[in-house]
């Protein structure tokens, strides 16, 4: 298989990077949150990837293989503040194609994620997956990251 290049994107990048995200709403939040805009990376996401690249404080990757967009990854780093005085970051979103998964693609982007952190004095790094998407669970304890906290939500009516 090809070698994989992750690297920050670019302006050029932003409609490849919706693109994935759009893929990510409908896989994950389509199969598991009926309460999300699964419209929100066509309604908004342009304007919010934008920003992310052009923020000093915030990470956008992109993964290609073959001069193919295989993958992204967002993130963003937040402050310590009295309340948790520790530096953050936060890993957005990511996403990788189904043909690319399970080739260390995915790695490769926290890998990126990771080190960018660490050169800003993150002390901690943070990511958010649904209870029921047992393979991203899976897949980021695999790189080291630890349940802190479980979120509960219910219905109301």
């Amino acid at each position: 298989m090809p070698e994989v290049r992750v690297r920050r994107a670019g302006e050029g990048d932003v409609p490849e990077v919706v693109g994935l995200s759009a893929a990510l709403f409908r896989e994950d939040a389509g199969q598991r949150d009926p309460s999300m805009n699964l419209d929100w990376p066509a309604e908004e996401g342009r304007g919010y990837f934008a920003g992310l690249i052009g923020d000093d404080r915030c990470l956008c990757v992109v993964a290609e293989r073959d001069g193919e967009a295989v993958g992204y990854l967002a993130g963003r780093l937040r402050d310590a503040d009295t309340l948790r005085p520790v530096g953050v970051a936060e890993l957005e979103s990511m996403y990788v194609r189904e043909g690319s998964r399970d080739s260390g693609v995915g790695a490769r982007l926290v890998e990126e994620f990771l080190g960018w952190a660490r050169e800003r004095g993150a002390e901690r790094a943070s990511v958010t997956a649904y209870a029921a998407n047992e393979r991203a669970i899976r897949f980021y304890e695999r790189l080291g990251f630890a349940a802190r906290s479980l979120s509960l939500e219910r219905k109301i009516g």
